[in-house]
């Protein structure tokens, strides 16, 4: 790992003061960034009638002489879809690139580890058991009981299953009885979700369907407003905790040598992973595998042995928008964003098992 760090890290010293720079990553970012503005557009003109780039602009702007109906189009229907969806993709792929690396399993994701399955059984269970209103719930108590009960679920599960894995009396983590755990513990929250979902009346049980496959669908500025001032802190959050997974890549004895309190480090950095979750989740469904191939491909990409976490989200960003963008809008028949991801995610998880298998063969 040491050889890895030191080969591609460059040190910039400004002002008496020394910086580790890696600019693989930074380039990395740079085109992430790029890639998720261009979707970004790419959505807000697409999702829909076509727009052109300057009416895009134009309803974004809001000058004077500018139609109502075109700010209408842009700043409440497609807009709120659009932020919807990156901030769901950004928190979904750094919580998935903290949980792998705090248990150093590819395969511990939040959806693997029970903590989507737990957030969508609070979900449903609003959805479905509460009377009246859209979705089972109206007004400022959809936009406040839903994340509520999302958030309780993730942690409760994802808690759960933490715990479950140390070793008693120790503050070590055992990965493979993590990953054990937490298949456990999504097939307990699925079946439940189940169980409730012939509770409810068929509407709020078929709205609740087509949540749990994860889409996009209907996100308004009431429901994305207030996820946002709860995502976007616990981003910047996790991305001042990069020195924290950057030190646990080490062994537990040369971590704790560094100044890493892993008794202290490890509950907080997966507390953070579990909210990160349940946010994305809120605001998208559990829509799969984007916790599982953005960090990967991002470690990848950056040559680094932990995923930068700018780098991670604003890949989880852009892959979600334009898969929002090609399922919804693009293909002959619409469909629910969570079907394309798992599309596109499944051959990655059959690649990690095979990948896993030769090493231990």
């Amino acid at each position: 790992m040491s050889s890895s760090l030191l080969r591609n890290a460059r040190v910039a010293r400004l002002s008496g003061m020394s910086v580790v720079v890696y600019p693989r990553a930074l380039w990395v970012g740079c085109a992430a960034l790029l890639l998720l503005l261009l979707a970004v557009v790419a959505h807000l003109m697409l999702a829909g009638r076509p727009l052109g780039l300057d009416e895009v602009m134009m309803g974004l702007a809001d000058p004077p002489g500018t139609p109502p109906r075109l700010i209408l189009q842009i700043q409440e229907f497609r807009l709120p879809r659009t932020v919807a969806g990156a901030l769901a993709g950004a928190c979904l792929a750094v919580s998935g690139a903290l949980t792998q690396n705090v248990a150093r399993n590819p395969l511990a994701t939040p959806e693997i580890l029970g903590v989507t399955a737990g957030a969508s059984l609070g979900a449903v269970a609003v959805l479905v058991l509460a009377g009246g209103g859209h979705g089972g719930l109206s007004g400022a108590a959809a936009a406040v009981g839903l994340p509520l009960a999302a958030g309780a679920g993730a942690i409760l599960f994802g808690g759960g299953v933490f715990l479950l894995a140390m070793r008693r009396g120790q503050d070590v983590l055992d990965s493979n009885r993590m990953v054990l755990v937490g298949l456990g513990a999504t097939a307990l929250a699925t079946s439940l979700v189940t169980w409730m979902l012939t509770l409810g009346d068929v509407t709020n049980a078929s709205q609740a369907l087509t949540w749990m496959t994860g889409s996009l669908n209907g996100r308004d500025w009431a429901a994305v407003g207030p996820m946002v001032q709860v995502a976007l802190p616990l981003l910047l959050v996790s991305a001042a905790a990069g020195r924290w997974l950057l030190l646990g890549a080490f062994d537990d004895n040369t971590a704790r040598g560094l100044g890493l309190p892993l008794r202290q480090s490890r509950p907080l950095l997966l507390l953070l992973a579990v909210l990160l979750a349940a946010a994305g989740t809120v605001m998208a469904g559990p829509v799969a595998f984007v916790a599982m191939v953005c960090p990967l491909a991002a470690r990848q990409l950056c040559g680094t042995v932990v995923p930068p976490m700018a780098a991670t989200a604003l890949m989880g960003a852009a892959f979600v928008v334009l898969a929002d963008l090609v399922a919804g809008f693009l293909l002959p028949q619409a469909l629910p964003v969570g079907v394309l991801t798992t599309v596109l995610g499944a051959p990655v998880l059959i690649a990690l098992v095979f990948r896993a298998q030769r090493r231990t063969s």
